[in-house]
């Protein structure tokens, strides 16, 4: 028997974390998973730069760990599912760590800013969190409502058989969803014969990895893979985008933009990010 999954979904109280909060809950509900709401606490910053005591501190954990409490209790009553409240004075990854660490959580789900010049360059705590983490982030945009997830598009710049054998844990989401799966990958040289003995290859590889799930895999060439990633998202009419980072050492993050963190900024649909190990 497959255990219950297990949500993480942070909140600042902003419209965008919340919004995200409320696409987890829709989530839990549909896959009967457990949800926990975290907020990771900071002072503001009139406190910070004052001497707090560690009395007037308390009272400002409490007053936001009520307010927490009182937004999961509205959240479950809402969906009718089980939440969990943790909130720390701590920093956003640190904590994550530590929760996912304690409760075998196995997605976290973050809200996602709208694009910017800045985001595309530098990234946010979520970017920074998917960067870092070593279990699925699902990046919710703040327009993107859940409802029935019917097409999952998995893009990636080659589809490889490595690729494949991280998608048990999607294979069981997917299965509970009744959802269809499209792998899509982009290259920039395709040959014909390789590309059909490979094709060969991976089919026999996803038949055997996704049982009774639906899934179609295509490939185009192009060099614009993030333009060509973006015209399926809409020829396909995708629900959820799934793509996995690539790791890049010091000197190369100076000259490489990171395709996670620029499709993430200027996505209408969520984004499903798998860590690359």
């Amino acid at each position: 028997m497959i255990s219950p999954l297990t949500i993480i979904a942070a909140t600042n109280f902003s419209d965008i974390a919340n919004n995200a909060v409320a696409y987890a809950a829709g989530l839990a509900k549909a896959t009967s998973a457990k949800l926990i709401l975290f907020n990771s606490f900071s002072l503001g910053l009139h406190s910070s730069n004052a001497h707090i005591t560690a009395e007037a501190m308390q009272k400002q954990i409490e007053k936001a760990t009520e307010k927490l409490e009182t937004f999961g209790k509205e959240i479950s009553d809402r969906y009718n599912i089980e939440v969990s409240c943790f909130c720390k004075y701590s920093f956003l990854e640190d904590q994550l760590l530590s929760i996912i660490e304690d409760t075998n959580a196995e997605l976290v789900v973050m809200g996602m800013a709208e694009r910017s010049f800045e985001q595309e360059l530098l990234g946010n705590s979520t970017t920074s969190v998917i960067k870092n983490l070593n279990i699925p982030v699902l990046a919710v945009p703040i327009n993107a409502r859940f409802q029935k997830i019917q097409k999952i598009l998995y893009a990636c710049d080659t589809l490889s058989f490595s690729s494949i054998k991280r998608f048990s844990w999607l294979k069981d989401i997917v299965g509970n969803l009744g959802a269809e799966l499209e792998f899509f990958s982009v290259d920039k040289k395709i040959d014909n014969l390789k590309q059909e003995q490979g094709a060969q290859l991976l089919n026999s590889s996803l038949e055997e990895a996704f049982k009774e799930v639906k899934y179609i895999y295509k490939t185009v060439k192009s060099n614009a893979v993030i333009d060509e990633i973006k015209k399926e998202i809409k020829n396909y009419n995708a629900d959820v985008l799934v793509m996995v980072p690539q790791r890049y050492g010091f000197w190369d993050s100076l000259v490489h933009k990171s395709k996670i963190r620029i499709m993430a900024a200027g996505l209408d649909i969520p984004l499903l990010s798998f860590p690359n190990f």
